[in-house]
């Protein structure tokens, strides 16, 4: 497999070995030794599967005092994923990667503990998954607003569907002075 390096700490996308043939394809979407020489050493414990419908919108999620790391993938359709560095004491504290994750290109993104994390999604229909390294908290929610123009993150839908809870969730601004 392939791993790259993104401008946040510890955020990397993985391009797994595809074989295919006239049949189909064949690829490890898991392998814990072979993760955990590319740098992912966290233990996955519970894993997820949505399904979506184009323009909706999910996030952007966080836990705040059990934070999850996520390796995040698309089995079918196509999403645009993102990760944002919401740690006021971090050096890239606002900074964001986007990747576009589809069922043709089997990327992975990892995303470790502490990040803020969504995704759009661009087809009719995807099936998104991701591993998770700690259970979840609903008491524990945290994110930060999909479109803060700080963070200026350049979705490529308009007018997405939005959960009510994701509607409501806190700028920079307002994660940055809740530390203070």
């Amino acid at each position: 497999m392939k791993v790259t390096n993104t401008k946040l700490p510890g955020v990397f996308i993985i391009e797994p070995k595809v074989f295919g043939d006239h049949r189909g394809f064949f690829k490890e979407t898991f392998q814990a030794e072979r993760y955990k020489e590319a740098g992912l050493t966290l233990p996955f414990v519970q894993d997820n599967h949505s399904r979506s419908q184009k323009g909706v919108l999910r996030g952007l999620h966080l836990q705040k005092t059990r934070p999850q790391g996520k390796l995040v993938s698309c089995s079918s359709g196509t999403v645009y994923d993102v990760a944002v560095d919401v740690d006021p004491n971090s050096d890239t504290f606002g900074e964001f990667v986007g990747v576009e994750l589809s069922a043709e290109n089997h990327l992975q993104l990892w995303i470790p503990p502490g990040y803020a994390h969504g995704f759009c999604v661009l087809t009719d229909t995807a099936d998104f998954q991701y591993k998770c390294t700690d259970l979840y908290f609903p008491e524990d929610e945290g994110g930060l607003i999909w479109n803060d123009p700080e963070v200026g993150i350049p979705w490529p839908i308009e007018s997405p569907q939005l959960s009510e809870k994701d509607l409501k969730l806190p700028n920079l601004s307002q994660i940055r002075k809740a530390v203070r």
